[in-house]
């Protein structure tokens, strides 16, 4: 069946069509973009499907963006994306605006128990039993004119997800979807948390390892590739590479030599930031204890994963009896987080990431099996 596609490529266009689009029940969004080179997504074309056509919006010819973020923002409309991380942050960047509620057909289908993190196409086999072409997902979205197999991937995309999301609605109890909008809502407020650049380090692979005085040259240096990063608009490694940044705060390089010699570092950091890397590292190795970040936990040590199983279990039968793909339930991070707040013999605290319908069915339960677990023989 021929696919009813409409290009929107002027302002008029999109500002007539968002108003119309106002009095639906749901639109689906979806986005494609080029991200090689850069920090930010660049958008290459933006699809809205209604249920029965495909609309095609044309980001290098339309310059009004607001009746778009208007549309995002209507409580009344929902907006249905599939695996939407990086399709919020090309919206963000290009509305200002986040759409709200939010209805992710992956989160959904592991609501259903259909599988977890299922990829876009798997999921229209699965529910519509449509088989997808192979993607274009590779292919060059800035170009003009695109090709015939873009515009009729980009288009299909739009179409699809309209549908699937009109075939998984009516199998979510009104619990579940409730909950998969309130992921939604998690999804969009972590993206509206700026990251705090002086807060990076923490998340820096080894970290834990450093002294206190090390962590504030860790601190500096994260900071500063997290804010350079995002001025010359380039990836984060190609400020400094990743599994640089704790040789950097451990050895604490004087010479361009020696950080040339340090374990993943390209010569183009020297070449472009050595001299300026080499003052940071100076002067950040230079603050008194008052400027010292705490110190790092460690991870847990081993014997710690049997609790780590215990309470997964928790999340584990409760997915069992909800119907729920079991990686849905409790991120490991969380747990870990738990487990951190009182490990070897408690007391324990849920940690602030429990949140929702998972600390209300769960929470309790979690903390139960923690306190037991110590009586076992």
């Amino acid at each position: 069946m021929a696919i009813d596609i409409h290009w929107i490529r002027d302002n008029d266009s999109l500002g007539q069509l968002c108003a119309e689009w106002q009095q639906l029940p749901f639109v689906a969004l979806d986005t494609e973009f080029m991200r090689v080179d850069t920090f930010y997504p660049i958008a290459g074309l933006l699809q809205v499907g209604d249920g029965q056509r495909a609309y095609l919006i044309d980001p290098l010819t339309i310059d009004n963006w607001q009746p778009l973020a208007e549309l995002l923002e209507n409580p009344a409309v929902v907006k249905v994306v599939h695996a939407c991380s990086e399709d919020l942050e090309v919206l963000l960047r290009l509305t200002g605006s986040l759409p709200a509620p939010l209805f992710d057909t992956q989160l959904a289908a592991a609501y259903l128990n259909l599988g977890f993190s299922m990829g876009y196409s798997r999921l229209v086999q699965e529910v519509l039993g449509i088989e997808l072409p192979k993607g274009e997902t590779r292919s060059d979205w800035l170009q003009r004119p695109l090709s015939e197999t873009q515009v009729s991937y980009a288009a299909e995309d739009a179409v699809h997800l309209a549908q699937v999301f009109s075939q998984l609605r009516p199998k979510l109890s009104e619990d579940k979807y409730r909950w998969v909008l309130e992921d939604g809502a998690e999804l969009v407020a972590n993206l509206r948390r700026e990251v705090d650049p002086n807060e990076v380090y923490r998340d820096a692979k080894l970290a834990w390892k450093l002294s206190r005085a090390q962590l504030a040259v860790l601190r500096e240096l994260c900071a500063w590739r997290e804010r350079e990063a995002r001025a010359r608009d380039l990836p984060r490694n190609r400020i400094v590479r990743e599994h640089a940044l704790w040789p950097l705060a451990r050895t604490q390089p004087d010479t361009l030599s020696a950080l040339a010699k340090i374990e993943d570092m390209h010569p183009r950091t020297v070449r472009q930031d050595g001299e300026f890397l080499l003052d940071l590292i100076k002067r950040s190795a230079k603050l008194g204890p008052e400027h010292w970040p705490p110190a790092l936990p460690e991870p847990l040590p081993i014997e710690a994963s049997a609790l780590l199983k215990r309470l997964k279990a928790v999340g584990q039968a409760e997915a069992e009896r909800l119907g729920i793909a079991p990686e849905l339930m409790l991120r490991k991070k969380t747990l870990e987080s738990l487990l951190k707040s009182g490990f070897p013999s408690g007391p324990y605290q849920l940690p602030d990431s429990l949140r929702g319908w998972r600390r209300e069915l769960m929470g309790q339960a979690l903390l139960d099996s923690l306190a037991t677990a110590g009586e076992q023989p």
